[in-house]
């Protein structure tokens, strides 16, 4: 895991340093009336472009590598304590298993937030360079890549105790449960046997209904958690004008912290409450019911799209474009925000029509004002160099608090479905059966759900931008329907799983009760 997270610093090193369009690289982002640019001017950005497509090989070799080194903690961690921790316990103890492991993730979004605030090439630049770009600048990138050095270093200081755990530790399972396990306990096979019987097992663990119905509720609530992990940054910036370090600080503040404390009460109450196989999906039922009705309210917990010229505005509402910018010579790839006098965010300074700037007196590397701009329609014509004021700034706390409020009664019921995944096969196959979870989980939930909110996000966007005459990144969204389709989309994986479990309970009807502490000695 280690080497993972150092292979994927390997591209800031590797790649060219960031370039981004401003005035003081060149005067194509501001308007030059005088200047004849060719048609067929050749694309300065194709040897980045190119790095950058090359480099997804070493990405994608260092996510193998981070899913083979997170075997030993889950998910055969937790067929590990389920074997010698005692029935009664082993709740528990899985319940803090999970929960400390989101508390890494959210440690690593509040380191996050505080790397982001740094210049990505401040290893090139220096830590105390003036820089053009602020924080909240769309053009802003930060040192992503500080945090993963810093991960490096406490994965390899963490991985030191892994080597001094004994082969086999102290069981609390009482002499009764140990005789009774030891009845039905496989005498040991080989690698090549065991590859033998793999086809067998893993047909019956999907014949298993109870195992399948669990895995697909699990794999739909898993959908959900991916379409928050990749995107829920993204859907604070956009919606509410949140910036990438602070969205990242409020994710690893409020949001993954309430997931912890639901993984960590839904262990105590399954330790108290001893609830059975018959109870755990009604349980789960009801607290997804509630979780997805308190999701509904976000539905409406927002704002249209700013006024952006040309995108969802007319430009020059007093003179026609071939007054304008026209004869500006404007970059067809420029993406510049800049906020007019008027209320109208423009492109570019160039397409505002802005022929002159002034420099910030306390950084001269920074743009004070672009001056003389031609299309704003208020009689002032100047512009400030950032995108307008988003209006939606006061949903922001409120929203997180409900989705993080959902997130906590949702997990609730994560230690109760993995317990049942746990009694529902024979106690031989349990470490077998987590791998096919975890495996299926990953192929059904993991790989595909963030291509699909992807997608629906996408279809969403109303402005792209272009880099080499090549679709680049989605530069404006309608957020009505940005907004809705990934909301939706949550709700619609949620109401799934809902279902399924739903199914499981009619079924587990015609069951006899089953104690969830008795280790089963074949699939109930």
């Amino acid at each position: 895991m280690a080497v993972s997270a150092m292979i994927l610093t390997l591209p800031h090193f590797l790649s060219q340093p960031y370039d981004y369009d401003s005035v003081f690289h060149n005067r194509h982002d501001i308007c030059n009336l005088h200047e004849n640019r060719s048609s067929t001017e050749s694309c300065d950005k194709t040897k980045q472009l190119e790095d950058t497509n090359n480099l997804w090989v070493l990405m994608a070799s260092a996510q193998l590598l981070f899913g083979v080194g997170s075997v030993p903690i889950q998910p055969f961690g937790i067929s590990y304590i389920d074997d010698f921790a005692g029935p009664s316990n082993s709740p528990l103890y899985i319940a803090i298993l999970f929960a400390v492991s989101v508390i890494g993730p959210s440690i690593g979004y509040l380191l996050g937030s505080v790397m982001l605030r740094i210049y990505v090439d401040v290893d090139r630049n220096g830590l105390g360079a003036e820089q053009e770009l602020q924080h909240g600048d769309p053009r802003w990138v930060g040192a992503w890549w500080m945090g993963l050095l810093i991960a490096t270093g406490c994965l390899v200081l963490t991985s030191i105790p892994y080597f001094f755990f004994p082969r086999q530790m102290h069981s609390e399972i009482t002499e009764s449960e140990t005789d009774s396990t030891d009845d039905f306990k496989k005498p040991e096979v080989c690698l090549l046997d065991l590859l033998k019987m793999f086809p067998r097992m893993f047909i019956q663990l999907l014949l298993n209904t109870r195992f399948l119905l669990l895995i697909l509720a699990q794999c739909c609530f898993s959908s959900v958690v991916a379409g928050l992990a990749t995107f829920l940054n993204k859907f604070l910036e956009r919606q509410y004008g949140a910036s990438v370090a602070y969205s990242s600080l409020l994710v690893g503040a409020v949001n993954l912290p309430a997931v912890a404390v639901g993984m960590l009460i839904g262990g105590i109450i399954m330790k108290r409450m001893g609830l059975s196989l018959k109870t755990i999906p009604r349980f789960c039922v009801v607290m997804l019911t509630v979780s997805t009705l308190l999701c509904i309210p976000l539905f409406f917990m927002g704002c249209p799209t700013q006024s952006v010229s040309e995108v969802n505005h007319p430009v020059g509402l007093h003179q026609p474009l071939s007054k304008c910018y026209l004869n500006c010579s404007c970059p067809a790839g420029a993406f510049n925000p800049v906020c007019g006098s008027d209320g109208v965010e423009y492109v570019s300074p160039c397409h505002a029509g802005c022929t002159n700037f002034t420099k910030d007196p306390n950084n001269t590397h920074r743009v004070q004002l672009y001056t003389n701009c031609r299309c704003l329609s208020d009689g002032q014509n100047h512009a400030h160099p950032s995108p307008c004021v988003n209006s939606c700034p006061h949903f922001l706390l409120p929203v997180i608090l409900v989705l993080s409020l959902a997130s906590l009664i949702a997990c609730l019921t994560h230690n109760p479905l993995y317990m049942m995944v746990l009694r529902s096969v024979p106690f031989e196959e349990k470490s077998f059966a987590i791998g096919i979870q975890f495996l299926l989980m990953r192929v059904l939930a993991w790989l595909p759900a963030p291509a699909l909110f992807g997608m629906a996000i996408d279809t969403s966007c109303i402005w792209w931008k272009h880099v080499c005459g090549k679709k680049f990144s989605c530069g404006y969204y309608n957020n009505n329907l940005f907004r809705s389709r990934y909301l939706g989309l949550q709700v619609g994986y949620k109401i799934l799983g809902i279902l399924l479990l739903m199914i499981l309970v009619r079924k587990e009807r015609k069951t006899k009760e089953y104690d969830l502490e008795k280790r089963p000695e074949g699939s109930l």
